[in-house]
């Protein structure tokens, strides 16, 4: 809704008549917008830290593991395609909302971060894996020229390329 509709969209009525439930009920569970702001950007970075606990034991795995949760393996289209743009979504709705609710995203970051750093990755490559990958996930969520159907996928194979690359 976010994406598709802007900021203005994001009303306590809107995110009830989407959800299915009176603005009542939402109202009980989240008293104010930065509350169901607060919960989305939970609800969706356990999500994501769920992907990551999922990864295997290798080195590779847990980098390999926040690309597969940021960038589809195939090229989409439309407002929200993957995890990680939902979560984007949240990451605006916050800032609009509240600015000072980033804080638990941050540090959930900088857990992200240390997870991928300490992945027995070269750090540097790890960071640098990272920062593309939330660069193209930018891009994809703005439509800031994303890579189209087959650059999409041959970009995608590079970066995880360069992930066993590191590992060896």
């Amino acid at each position: 809704m976010l994406l598709a509709q802007g900021a203005e969209s994001l009303t306590l009525e809107a995110v009830a008549q989407r959800a299915g439930v009176s603005k009542g009920g939402l109202f009980y569970h989240f008293p104010t917008k930065q509350a169901l702001v607060a919960g989305l950007v939970g609800r969706l970075t356990d999500a994501f830290d769920q992907a990551l606990a999922d990864a295997g034991d290798h080195p590779r795995d847990i980098l390999r593991a926040y690309v597969d949760a940021t960038i589809p393996a195939r090229h989409t289209t439309g407002p929200a395609a993957a995890p990680a743009d939902r979560v984007t979504a949240a990451l605006l709705a916050a800032v609009l909302v509240d600015p000072a609710g980033l804080a638990p995203l941050r540090e959930r970051y900088a857990a992200w971060q240390a997870r991928l750093t300490g992945d027995g990755i070269d750090p540097a490559a790890a960071t640098a894996v990272r920062l593309a990958v939330d660069g193209w996930w930018a891009a994809r969520l703005f439509g800031l020229s994303e890579p189209g159907p087959g650059l999409h996928e041959r970009t995608r194979a590079h970066l995880m390329e360069l992930i066993d690359r590191a590992c060896d």
